[in-house]
């Protein structure tokens, strides 16, 4: 412990830390399928043609978002 100009011992800064607690409600499972989603669409952002919707026709774009998620499904 480090000791202050008179002396005294203080705590140091890693005694005072308090264990953060998980917030209730929290499930480990559903965590894990919301990271995977959120991942995905990260992946697919990186897409410029899907991320600007250069493709104006829902059906191009689709088509697109099809092409590219099958590509990343193929990486991994």
């Amino acid at each position: 412990m480090p000791c202050d100009h008179l002396g005294a011992r203080r705590p140091t800064r890693a005694g005072r830390r308090r264990r953060r607690e998980r917030p209730c409600g929290f499930d480990r499972a559903v965590y894990r399928r919301r990271n995977g989603v959120e991942r995905c669409f990260h992946r697919l952002k990186q897409w410029r043609g899907i991320a600007t919707r250069y493709d104006k026709q829902p059906s191009r774009y689709l088509a697109a978002l099809t092409l590219a998620s099958t590509l990343i499904w193929l990486e991994t």
